[in-house]
């Protein structure tokens, strides 16, 4: 059973950047893709960035690409999530997930694991 905790939410003004970290225990943690979702109050949670278990493919939603980076440090058991140029419409709970595999994956349904997630608030 693999365990996801994240970290680094929290409250800053567009503009600016924050560095979500998600540490994974239970698991050897480079079998695992990773992804990152988030979901906003009366909205669906949606896939923020993905990354597979080697770490060398990615993807990320359009609304995010060239402001955020997704990175995994499998020495660590921990993946990040580089936040810049925040804006107010990238609030809401971040999630980590993961699941066995070699392939980077798009949809909630394909992850068997969650965190708890952490509220990212951005003010205008």
């Amino acid at each position: 059973q693999v365990q996801l905790v994240e970290s680094g939410g929290g409250s800053v003004q567009a503009g600016g950047s924050l560095r979500l970290s998600c540490a994974a225990s239970g698991g050897i943690f480079s079998m695992y893709a990773m992804g990152w979702f988030r979901q906003a109050p009366g909205k669906e949670r949606q896939l923020v960035t993905a990354i597979n278990s080697g770490g060398d493919r990615t993807t990320y939603t359009d609304s995010v690409k060239g402001r955020f980076t997704v990175s995994r440090d499998n020495g660590k058991n921990t993946v990040y999530l580089e936040m810049l140029s925040l804006k107010p419409e990238d609030t809401a709970v971040y999630y980590c997930a993961a699941r066995r595999g070699v392939f980077v994956y798009f949809t909630a349904s394909d992850y068997h694991y969650w965190g708890r997630g952490t509220q990212v608030t951005i003010s205008s």
